[in-house]
């Protein structure tokens, strides 16, 4: 599936990071990568190469606003991923869709859809 989507995943606990690499592949979508910091996120936003990103808000500690940054310069849709009100998100990005842990399948491609234009 040459044409598929590709998501690049930031997502700093494992096993969410495995299960939205499942939910992805299930969906339908190819899987650019999986990051867990701020840092390795900023340079694929900088790299590019893929359609759009699932953002956790909460990276180890820091939040991940500079990569929304990033992404918005470089026009690639995103979705943050929030734990809970500690994560609420800036009104800077407002128009960007959130998706609230813990995930379903069906979230994430209603999420997906809607930033792709699906």
């Amino acid at each position: 599936m040459s044409d598929a989507k590709s998501i690049l995943i930031v997502e700093d606990e494992a096993m969410i990071g495995m299960m939205l690499e499942d939910y992805l592949d299930a969906l339908g979508y190819r899987l650019h990568a999986v990051v867990a910091s701020v840092d390795e996120a900023c340079d694929h936003a900088r790299q590019g190469g893929f359609d759009a990103a699932l953002l956790d808000c909460n990276l180890q500690g820091e939040k991940s606003w500079p990569v929304a940054d990033l992404l918005m310069e470089r026009n690639i849709p995103f979705i943050f991923a929030t734990g809970g009100m500690a994560d609420d998100v800036p009104a800077d990005y407002a128009s960007h869709p959130t998706l609230a842990k813990p995930f379903t399948i069906g979230s994430v491609e209603r999420a997906l859809g809607k930033v792709l234009g699906a």
